[in-house]
């Protein structure tokens, strides 16, 4: 396993220096599950706020653009493509996120933050009818670029 590259020689947290590393395209996809009962995903197209599977959506491109603002040692990124996808599936919501750059560094911290935000804002429109709903499964899907190479989870 590789050293954890947030830490300084001393152990301290600290930001990583990018401005060696070459800039390539990188890309990450991350997914989150929100677990609704049966009553509050027969109500969802009757929402008082509006739809809470598009609200969702633009929270999660918001949140990935302002990843850096809340992960303290995430670098600020210029996004090429942010994409957030919400679907009702047997038991609740699928959040799935994509994030794109060409850069320095990855963007699993995005991906992973739009997915979470996403979920986040399903429960927060949906939590007058149940105060029950878990999220889950905030999870890395696929990554590709960068020094470490590709990942696909469950690949082999």
């Amino acid at each position: 396993m590789s050293e954890l590259s947030h830490f300084d020689a001393s152990g301290r947290a600290s930001m990583v220096d990018v401005s060696g590393k070459q800039a390539t395209r990188r890309s990450a996809t991350a997914s989150a599950f929100v677990e609704l009962s049966a009553a509050v995903l027969a109500a969802l197209p009757e929402n008082p706020k509006g739809d809470p599977l598009e609200v969702a959506r633009f929270a999660g491109i918001q949140a990935a653009k302002r990843t850096s603002e809340l992960i303290p040692m995430c670098h600020p990124l210029a996004l090429s493509h942010v994409d957030v996808q919400a679907e009702v599936v047997e038991g609740g919501v699928r959040i799935t996120a994509t994030a794109a750059t060409t850069g320095p560094t990855g963007v699993e911290m995005e991906a992973l933050t739009a997915a979470a935000v996403a979920a986040l804002t399903v429960y927060d429109m949906t939590k007058a009818l149940d105060k029950g709903i878990v999220i889950r499964n905030v999870q890395l899907e696929a990554k590709s670029g960068g020094k470490s190479g590709d990942f696909t989870r469950n690949a082999g």
